[in-house]
């Protein structure tokens, strides 16, 4: 069965609408985890905060992943807002990767989606290219992107760049661990947000990994339904679960590569 035929079969537009509890809980979601975190480093806990850093920036991958499909609930300006706030506290123009977003579902692992470049690669590979991944991420959206991109990306960094620069001068200790541990993190998505979900599925690229296993869905907060997302970009990461469910019921022989 192909894409479209799924699509034509699945019940699906009713989950594309959140109710308030879930417009709160997608854009709220990070706040525990970045509150802990730099309580935890702000007085020196710099281990424990280690999983706290992880899950706030899983959660705000969440977040603007959403808000790149307009599915936070929110009206533009508070989706753009989103968007740059997540910028400065994730350490990347969020509006680069969202350029490159849409091109990678338009484009998927074409050579014009410059996003799913690693899904080719070893993961050893994948983990390595993450700077370059990341440098380049930005570089096509200055290079292809229209103005209003343009100018968002710029924003942003100038943004980043100004908050990471008083952070360092004043030497906020718990700040600059923040910082690192984002970097590091960004550093990693050519792996974690690319490899991980479309390896091995070149031959089939509209049909992604997913993950079906339950508890590894609830510590990941649901980021690994990539095959239900493909399918359904429209619909919002809390809805996904419910997705699975119709395609199964409605495509039970469909092949479904497992992430991890």
């Amino acid at each position: 069965m192909t894409p479209q035929e799924i699509v034509q079969k699945v019940t699906w537009k009713d989950l594309r609408y959140l109710n308030r509890k879930e417009v709160l809980i997608e854009n709220n979601l990070t706040i525990p985890w970045f509150v802990l975190s730099l309580a935890l480093a702000y007085n020196g806990y710099y281990l424990l905060a280690l999983p706290f850093s992880a899950f706030f920036f899983l959660t705000g991958l969440r977040q603007v992943h959403n808000g790149f499909h307009n599915s936070l609930g929110t009206n533009k300006f508070l989706t753009w807002l989103s968007l740059y706030l997540n910028s400065i506290l994730m350490m990347a123009s969020i509006h680069a990767v969202k350029f490159n977003h849409i091109r990678h579902h338009k484009y998927c692992l074409a050579e014009e989606d410059y996003e799913g470049k690693s899904a080719g690669m070893s993961w050893y590979g994948a983990i390595l290219y993450g700077p370059v991944h990341m440098f380049l991420i930005h570089k096509v959206t200055l290079q292809l992107g229209n103005a209003r991109y343009r100018r968002n990306v710029m924003l942003e960094l100038v943004s980043i760049a100004l908050f990471a620069a008083l952070v360092f001068y004043f030497q906020i200790a718990f700040l600059m661990y923040h910082i690192m541990i984002m970097v590091i993190g960004e550093f990693l998505m050519a792996f974690f947000a690319v490899w991980t979900v479309h390896h091995d599925t070149h031959d089939h690229p509209d049909f992604a990994r997913t993950q079906r296993s339950g508890w590894k869905n609830k510590i990941t907060f649901s980021m690994f339904y990539h095959l239900e997302h493909h399918l359904f970009p429209a619909v919002p990461t809390i809805k996904l679960p419910e997705l699975a469910k119709r395609i199964d019921e409605v495509v039970p022989e469909m092949e479904k590569k497992q992430t991890f």
